[in-house]
């Protein structure tokens, strides 16, 4: 499925730095696909493939966290964006409620854990869902973003 993706991206000529930065804003791939991407498909340096990774994995976080709720709200009298509302806080809910009894600490450690499914756009799901202020939700994010790099990026290094 990465593959598709960036030789969908690679068929718009863009340059390989522009590809990380694209698919590290993805949901599904964030900083844990790009950072490999960089190292092993396009022979990035590390510190580089990271630093483009991170940026671009926190690039979504602010409107996220800003935006999303206010948006459900007003789409929410469309049945099925309003179902599909409803599985992704039920779903973001389950996978995280036992991390959030530590507020934004536990939403740092949630999105540090270099899993499918832990990631900066989990996390702001989750800052909404327990109501943690932005002014906490994003640095605890960051925190969690940088932590999950490093584990990826020293993993990647072995290779």
């Amino acid at each position: 499925m990465l593959n598709d993706f960036v030789e969908l991206l690679k068929n718009f000529h863009l340059n390989r730095e522009f590809i990380v930065l694209i698919v590290s804003m993805m949901p599904i791939f964030e900083l844990r696909g790009a950072i490999p991407l960089a190292v092993l498909h396009f022979k990035m340096p590390v510190l580089t493939a990271f630093m483009i990774s991170w940026i671009g994995n926190l690039l979504p976080v602010l409107p996220i966290i800003y935006f999303l709720e206010p948006i459900r709200k007003v789409l929410s009298n469309i049945k099925c964006i309003n179902r599909f509302f409803t599985w992704l806080y039920a779903r973001t809910y389950k996978r995280s409620k036992k991390v959030m009894r530590l507020g934004a600490i536990g939403l740092s450690l949630f999105v540090a854990i270099p899993l499918p499914v832990t990631g900066a756009w989990t996390g702001s799901v989750v800052a909404i869902l327990f109501d943690i202020k932005p002014q906490y939700a994003f640095p605890a994010i960051i925190l969690g973003v940088t932590i999950a790099g490093i584990v990826v990026s020293s993993f990647v290094s072995l290779f």
